[in-house]
């Protein structure tokens, strides 16, 4: 076997052992989130994880981790024949491990005392509702879920694709939350629990977006056979030739439109300076790209 034959092995290798990475750290940040924060605070994050809490206040006996595992397991049968099997795996590998998380640091808080005691409720909700979106978002990138109303959000994308993953999870948790504020018989656990879960879903779309978030470059140049090229050799994204015409002039013109991640702006800007020092060039924000170089279209659906 020869090297370009080991390279894509060793590329992919590489990139599972950074997705498990990935994993471990979202899901420790989410575990942080419920031990620390939420659960000492008597509100509530939502999702099976959210029941898990309301579980165990009523039987102390059944740990949170484990009943959250326990629950999954139907919505992974009722997901693989959506996401497949490759999804799924993923799924189940970062949800045992959030669950493990849970349970270890549940005893260790128990034993050291690592639960937040601070007298403002609401710092605590809005610091636990940051850290577990920002968690979430990390596992999702990775290409997984931590189970749950994750996958029931997933789920519901599918029939409402135009409406965030967050913003469904945010509707499956409003009875968790329900449930949370009726158990502790408490009006104020109820309001602190829904900001808690609203940062969750805020949270987890800005970590996703700021991942996504991409330019489209309109640029029209003295050059535009040269800055074409360029483009393509030196960044390496595809760039589209329109035809425009000047409405002054009716000069024909080649207006270059390329879409680029937002880093890769000022490399294109500064490419564009070497041939002309006064292009006309538009800038705006795409929030999602589809295609080549950017997100899969099978992926999102």
């Amino acid at each position: 076997m020869n090297k370009h034959e080991k390279n894509p092995k060793l590329r992919g290798a590489g990139r599972m052992a950074w997705d498990i990475l990935l994993w471990v750290v979202g899901t420790l940040m989410y575990a942080v989130s419920v031990v620390i924060f939420v659960t000492p605070l008597q509100i509530n994050s939502g999702g099976l994880t959210g029941l898990g809490i309301i579980v165990n206040h009523l039987f102390p006996f059944i740990p949170i981790g484990t009943f959250t595992l326990v629950m999954n397991i139907p919505l992974f049968i009722a997901a693989w024949r959506v996401f497949g099997l490759k999804f799924i795996a993923r799924t189940m590998a970062a949800t045992a491990l959030l669950s493990v998380q849970i349970d270890i640091l549940s005893g260790l808080a128990d034993r050291f005392g690592w639960a937040y005691s601070g007298s403002d409720t609401l710092m605590g909700a809005v610091f636990g509702g940051v850290i577990a979106g920002i968690g979430l978002g990390i596992v999702f990138l990775a290409g997984a879920t931590t189970g749950g109303f994750d996958i029931a959000g997933r789920l519901l994308k599918l029939k409402f694709p135009h409406i965030a993953v967050g913003k469904l999870m945010l509707m499956c948790d409003a009875v968790v939350v329900i449930l949370t504020a009726i158990m502790y018989r408490s009006f104020e656990s109820l309001l602190y629990s829904i900001v808690t879960v609203f940062l969750i879903s805020v949270a987890l779309d800005y970590v996703i977006k700021e991942r996504d978030h991409s330019k489209m470059m309109l640029i029209l140049t003295s050059h535009p056979d040269e800055v074409t090229q360029d483009i393509m050799r030196q960044i390496n994204r595809g760039v589209s030739l329109i035809h425009a015409e000047g409405g002054y002039t009716h000069e024909e013109k080649k207006m270059l439109m390329c879409v680029v991640r937002t880093h890769e702006v000022p490399q294109i800007r500064k490419l564009i300076e070497r041939y002309d020092e006064k292009p006309f060039i538009i800038i705006a924000d795409s929030s999602e790209v589809l295609g080549e170089g950017f997100k899969s279209h099978k992926d999102t659906l």
